[in-house]
């Protein structure tokens, strides 16, 4: 990405520190420094400010990006996402259905077998976390709105409302889980 040399460029050009920066972009000199070594991406919020204090445009401030960011959400990035998180919600499933069978029948064998299928399911869990911070989809989408014109009431009305799936993700997570602890419960019961 070309913002972090965007911003060093033009903060050094107002001879500008990154702790100047910071306290007129609102934010800290940490976040300055992850936008300029490339290890975060600032939110549309951010380039506005930005743009303004360099009194440069948006398509000026993340030239050469966009392309990227076209890049980043690309059908097949949001297709594997889709694909581990199915695959991630398969394997929670499994792990808590599994051990009770497995260790009743199985003693120590069926023991060591959850413990592998805990393991796996932990790997696609961190694999799921570093494909969402790798490729910050909301944000790269909200810059990509913007660019083709949408008004940045309609972007944030879209993020809460990508917050409310979220939420609902998660209650459906909750219950799923209680589900599943409910049927360890029963299994156990009726294997006694």
């Amino acid at each position: 990405m070309e913002i972090g040399n965007q911003i060093k460029k033009h903060r050094t050009r107002l001879k500008w520190s990154q702790e100047t920066l910071a306290e007129n972009a609102y934010v800290s000199r940490q976040t300055i420094s992850n936008w300029e070594n490339g290890k975060s991406y600032p939110d549309i919020h951010s380039l506005l400010i930005l743009g303004k204090l360099f009194n440069i445009s948006l398509d000026e401030l993340v030239k050469g990006d966009v392309e990227t960011m076209n890049n980043e959400i690309s059908k097949n990035e949001v297709k594997r996402f889709n694909a581990l998180s199915w695959l991630l919600a398969a394997e929670y499933i499994i792990m808590l259905l599994s051990p009770l069978p497995l260790i009743k029948y199985l003693g120590w064998v069926g023991g060591a077998i959850w413990g592998v299928i805990t393991a796996v399911s932990l790997f696609t869990a961190a694999k799921v976390e570093k494909l969402k911070k790798a490729n910050d989809l909301t944000t790269y989408k909200e810059i990509k709105a913007y660019m083709e014109g949408k008004p940045l009431d309609e972007i944030s009305a879209e993020r809460i409302k990508k917050g409310s799936k979220n939420l609902m993700k998660a209650m459906f997570g909750a219950v799923s889980a209680m589900i599943g602890f409910t049927v360890c419960i029963l299994v156990a019961w009726l294997l006694k």
